[in-house]
């Protein structure tokens, strides 16, 4: 296994909740729309064992051509140790990436595509709308749906509605809705749903997509495959 070890070059804050993270891309390093990545903080391999507290998979939020990896994160003021160290980070502090990998790159099969969504996983979508405008072929549509209750919706100057590039974007902060838009959207029975959030959300969502007659094959998560049955099991319990 590699591990990169990188430099922040610069950090934004997006709310006051939420930071992006930019960081230098190493020599080789490479990724794809919809990449995740184990981001890890100085010190995480100090010792015997990895310390998998100053580890986080982490989505990349942005694209190779964008020069700079972004790592894009909610810090609330009660977090986790790893969270409180990387409140304290500075521009020029290293941090380590390894096992990059996407689970949900942007399929070309001339389909709608549904990006659903909650809070900060819109980072997970953002660098796929990008790909999208870049490049729209074999792709029909994209609608982006996400709920986020503080109401500080993120990435809005890319996340709006765009006619002539077939893109459209709703924000909402209730979960009634959100899932009666989601209900509306699986009204397209040949369409593709990409779901991204916590692993509760990702469960309501798929009882939803499913109730409308939506095929797992059409439902995208962001998980490894070996991952996959315990959120399309009919007992599942998260």
């Amino acid at each position: 296994m590699r591990i990169y070890w990188t430099k922040i070059k610069k950090i934004i804050e997006e709310t006051p909740e939420v930071k992006t993270y930019l960081l230098d891309c190493p020599e080789d390093f490479t990724w794809e729309e919809g990449s995740h990545t184990h981001f890890a903080l100085e010190g995480f391999n100090a010792g015997d064992k990895p310390n998998k507290s100053l580890v986080r998979h982490m989505s990349i939020s942005t694209l190779p051509d964008e020069n700079a990896i972004g790592i894009t994160t909610r810090i609330r003021e009660k977090c986790s140790e790893f969270k409180a160290i990387l409140r304290n980070l500075e521009v020029g502090n290293e941090v380590a990436l390894f096992k990059t990998h996407s689970n949900v790159p942007l399929k070309r099969e001339d389909k709608n595509i549904y990006l659903l969504s909650s809070g900060v996983g819109l980072a997970t979508f953002r660098p796929l709308v990008l790909e999208y405008f870049e490049r729209a072929t074999n792709v029909n549509q994209i609608h982006s749906l996400n709920i986020d209750s503080s109401k500080e919706f993120l990435f809005t100057n890319l996340f709006k509605s765009t006619p002539d590039k077939k893109f459209t974007a709703r924000f909402v902060d209730n979960r009634k809705d959100y899932y009666e838009a989601v209900r509306n959207l699986a009204a397209d029975k040949n369409g593709l749903f990409y779901v991204v959030g916590s692993d509760a959300f990702v469960v309501q969502n798929i009882e939803v997509l499913r109730e409308q007659d939506i095929k797992p094959e059409q439902i995208i998560l962001d998980k490894r495959e070996k991952e996959l049955p315990k959120f399309f099991s009919s007992n599942v319990s998260i």
